[in-house]
């Protein structure tokens, strides 16, 4: 599915792409079909007209039908915001499951209204920088500048700021995720939502570790859980208070 994607927009972007870049899981070896999206940055060099949106995006919800549960995560951006680094970083074109439906709805005004800047951007840019691959077209190191700590660690708080509060309601991606960002904060480390996890168990109070655990579990093994909740608001007010120190 993979090479058929790049070829596809190859076709489509013609001379305009500069490069197509694999990041999250599936560039850090704990890629689940079940659990993982397919993380994608498509960069090219010049603004895309609307009629080369509407043919992209088709392109990407065909492959997003075959691709793993969650689908394709992509964003598009102009190479001049990549290196220098632009942040919050702007965007020509995103797509993600949650907007499947958005799009099909109405696909003239997914395209006109679907840009703008994305704080995520710092994060993706800094795992393509550390742990990514380039599937085509020119090097990482070539297209990315290094993001700034600054940036980074701003993007990633924005992803777990509300966690005291929503821990109960996405409790595996959040105690991973919290683990991620400590490991960020106190060791500049950028970690694999499996490799937080783990890192946590070496670094974090015995109470918690029955929930990173079974949060690994679930991740790692399609495990079902039934967590504790009250041990759950614990980790996350834990957590929080220990990445703002």
């Amino acid at each position: 599915m993979i090479d058929e994607f790049v070829d596809e927009s190859k076709k489509i972007l013609q001379d305009n792409l500069i490069g197509i870049y694999l990041h999250g899981s599936a560039s850090m070896g704990c890629f689940n079909a079940k659990k993982s999206d397919l993380d994608l940055i498509i960069v090219v060099d010049r603004p895309l007209p609307d009629s080369v949106k509407k043919a992209y995006m088709d392109m990407v919800v065909r492959y997003n039908a075959i691709g793993p549960a969650k689908g394709i995560e992509m964003s598009i951006v102009l190479r001049n915001v990549c290196k220098p680094f632009v942040y919050p970083t702007p965007f020509q074109l995103h797509f993600s499951i949650g907007h499947l439906e958005r799009y099909r709805k109405d696909p003239d005004e997914y395209i006109r209204k679907m840009h703008g800047t994305d704080k995520d951007l710092a994060a993706h840019f800094t795992i393509l920088n550390k742990r990514g691959k380039c599937l085509y077209g020119a090097p990482v190191k070539e297209v990315f500048a290094e993001v700034p700590s600054s940036d980074y660690m701003d993007s990633i708080w924005y992803d777990i700021e509300g966690a005291e509060e929503e821990i109960t309601e996405n409790t595996m991606y959040l105690t991973l995720n919290l683990a991620r960002v400590l490991a960020y904060r106190e060791e500049g480390l950028v970690l694999s939502k499996k490799e937080g996890g783990e890192w946590a168990i070496e670094h974090l109070p015995s109470i918690f570790h029955r929930l990173i655990q079974d949060a690994m579990r679930e991740y790692c093994e399609n495990a079902e859980i039934f967590y504790d909740e009250i041990l759950a608001k614990q980790y996350a007010k834990y957590m929080i208070k220990r990445i703002k120190q």
